[in-house]
């Protein structure tokens, strides 16, 4: 068992020098990722494509060029010649959503646009989409999981002369602990670091970003029976509808210079 232990404290060490230690765009928060920039964007680039073969396009010429034409300014502004821009228009009413792979390959749905209205409701979408993927939240996300599921196998190994019940007792309170104290919370600081980078990538566009909180604002009307007690926003992975409100018109001032210029 000793040197099972040993074996996992070297990989763990290992892991940790390898790891990149970076900034994200716009907040400057330092995360860990445990994956390269390249692999990520090869990683979106499979899954999209994956997606492409059986999404139902779009014919909506004046749709997708819409959809294009705020692409093309959100790549201008975003600071990334390196991604492989891409962005489609899925035929889809009933699902209001949309979202960008690493690398920058982006799908919307038609479903979503009811609720975005105008081109800059849009834009506040789009914005908040592609900047999960300029802080690099899907490798983070998969870092996290890495080092989650090494916690698991040193717990696992640490408990090997337990009886069975006590090594189930705690390996399911480990993976409650992991889940509720760690993933969630790290989604809705996801959730709300794409907020603030949207904000003011839509504005370096050249959008209006006080557009976001009247978006925000639909956004929630349009949930169906939605709720907002203190238990929910905790297992959301979303900032609730009004903390989400409240965090835009934080940085708003922030944003607007971004517009002015």
């Amino acid at each position: 068992m000793k040197t099972k232990s040993g074996e996992l404290a070297l990989l763990a060490a290992a892991c940790l020098l390898a790891a990149g230690c970076s900034s994200v765009p716009y907040t400057g928060r330092r995360h860990m990722l445990l994956i390269s920039t390249g692999q990520e964007k090869k990683l979106g680039e499979d899954e999209y494509q994956k997606f492409l073969k059986d999404a139902k396009l779009s014919n909506d010429r004046e749709k997708v060029e819409m959809i294009r034409r705020i692409g093309r300014r959100m790549a201008k502004a975003s600071g990334r010649p390196d991604f492989q821009w891409e962005f489609n228009l899925v035929e889809d009413d009933k699902t209001v959503n949309a979202w960008c792979l690493p690398g920058g390959k982006v799908a919307v749905y038609t479903g979503i646009l009811p609720v975005a209205e105008t081109e800059t409701g849009l834009a506040v979408v789009m914005g908040h989409e592609i900047a999960h993927a300029l802080a690099r939240h899907g490798g983070e996300r998969m870092s996290q999981g890495m080092v989650a599921q090494f916690g698991a196998s040193a717990l696992s190994v640490a408990l090997g002369g337990q009886s069975g019940a006590v090594r189930k007792l705690a390996q399911d309170a480990y993976g409650m602990g992991v889940g509720v104290g760690i993933l969630l919370p790290f989604s809705r600081s996801h959730e709300a670091e794409a907020d603030h980078i949207g904000l003011v990538l839509m504005a370096k566009a050249g959008y209006d970003p006080r557009e976001s909180v009247e978006f925000w604002k639909r956004m929630a009307g349009n949930k169906e029976g939605a709720k907002d007690s203190p238990l929910a926003r905790y297992l959301s992975t979303h900032p609730s509808d009004v903390t989400r409100q409240e965090n835009l018109r934080g940085w708003m001032e922030e944003a607007l210079k971004e517009y002015q210029r």
